[in-house]
C-alpha cells in the first residue's frame, strides 16, 4: 500500500527523531492520515510518532485542533494561516515537539481559480521554534497529489531536526 521509497524515507526519519529525542505528530486534511499510517507502518514507531490528528472537515479542524472559525471563514481551509494554526494546535494538544499539518486540495474537483487541483500547505511547528510554512502545486491525479504531499511533509519534519 505505502511504496518503498516512502517507506525508507519514514525509517531514516525516525531513526533521526528517535536520536534527537523528537516526538512526532501529525495533522493532516488532504492526505486522511497518509502521513502518520507511512510513519506507523515501521516497526517501533511508537517510540517517536505521539498522534494523527485526522481534520477533514472545517469542524474538525476547529474542534480538535483549536482553529479560529473565522480564519477559515476568512482565508480558506486551504491557505497558509490554516496550515500554520492546524501545526500550532497539534503541538498545543499533544506530547510532541514537532508537527506537520497539510491542508490541500487533491482533487479531482474543489479547485477555484486562485486553489488549484495540487495546491497543498503545509506547516511544521517546532517546541521554542517559529512555524515553517511552504506550499506547493503538484501535478497528476489525487494519488499522485497525496503521495507527493506525504513526502515532502516527511521532508519537512526532517529540516526541524
Amino acid at each position: 500500500m505505502i511504496d518503498e521509497a516512502l517507506l525508507t524515507q519514514a525509517k531514516a526519519l525516525l531513526e533521526r527523531c528517535k536520536a534527537a529525542g523528537v516526538m512526532v505528530a501529525t495533522a493532516e486534511s488532504c492526505t486522511g492520515g497518509l502521513i502518520a499510517a507511512t510513519l506507523t507502518e515501521i516497526a517501533g514507531s511508537s517510540a517517536v510518532v505521539d498522534r494523527g490528528f485526522v481534520t477533514y472537515s472545517n469542524e474538525g479542524k476547529i474542534d480538535m485542533l483549536g482553529v479560529p472559525p473565522l480564519l477559515i471563514a476568512e482565508q480558506g481551509a486551504v491557505s497558509e494561516p490554516v496550515a500554520r494554526a492546524m501545526a500550532e494546535g497539534a503541538l498545543a494538544r499533544s506530547a510532541a515537539q514537532v508537527t506537520v499539518a497539510v491542508t490541500g486540495i487533491a482533487g479531482p474537483g474543489g479547485a477555484t481559480p486562485t486553489k488549484p487541483v495540487g495546491l497543498v500547505h503545509f506547516a511544521v511547528a517546532r517546541t521554542g521554534s517559529k512555524t515553517v510554512a511552504h506550499h506547493e502545486v503538484f501535478p497528476g491525479d489525487r494519488s499522485a497529489v497525496r503521495r507527493a504531499t506525504v513526502e515532502k511533509a516527511l521532508a519537512m519534519i526532517g529540516e526541524a531536526i
